[in-house]
């Protein structure tokens, strides 16, 4: 039996350091000790997001909690696909990465999107939304979850 999948935006390894909001930290500490039995994904841009740390000690962290992960490109099918979620209203382009945080999931088929974006990803309006512009593009539905709800 195949593992299911999981694909988390960067605000889940950055929350793992990040000790301003302790309770989410400790949150997301509980989460990576039980996503052993899960195949892992990020992608091309949570690298390029987690690259942006400041200092160098703590990117090197937040590269570590990825390292195991396998990374998918973002290219024009998953490009197309968060157009059409801006287009929909889902997101406004001014938050683009985000609607390709969403595509890139989508596409490569994982049922699980784990973000502590609750602006943006984890609500019911925006799991409604996707999954309808999903099955109107012939896509699966995805999930849209907080660490805590795994």
């Amino acid at each position: 039996m195949s593992k299911e999948k999981l694909y988390f935006d960067t605000s889940v390894p950055s929350a793992y350091y990040d000790k301003r909001t302790k309770e989410r930290m400790e949150l997301t500490k509980e989460f990576w000790g039980k996503v052993k039995v899960y195949e892992l994904y990020v992608s091309t841009l949570v690298l390029d997001e987690l690259n942006q740390a400041d200092p160098a000690s703590l990117k090197k962290n937040l590269l570590g909690l990825v390292n195991k992960c396998e990374v998918l490109e973002i290219d024009g099918e998953v490009e197309d696909l968060a157009e059409k979620y801006v287009k929909a209203g889902i997101l406004p382009q001014k938050y683009f990465n985000d609607a390709l945080h969403i595509a890139v999931a989508v596409v490569n088929g994982i049922k699980f999107l784990v973000s502590w974006n609750f602006k943006h990803f984890v609500n019911v309006k925006t799991r409604q939304m996707v999954n309808q512009v999903n099955h109107r593009e012939g896509y699966g539905v995805i999930e849209i979850i907080a660490p805590p709800e795994l």
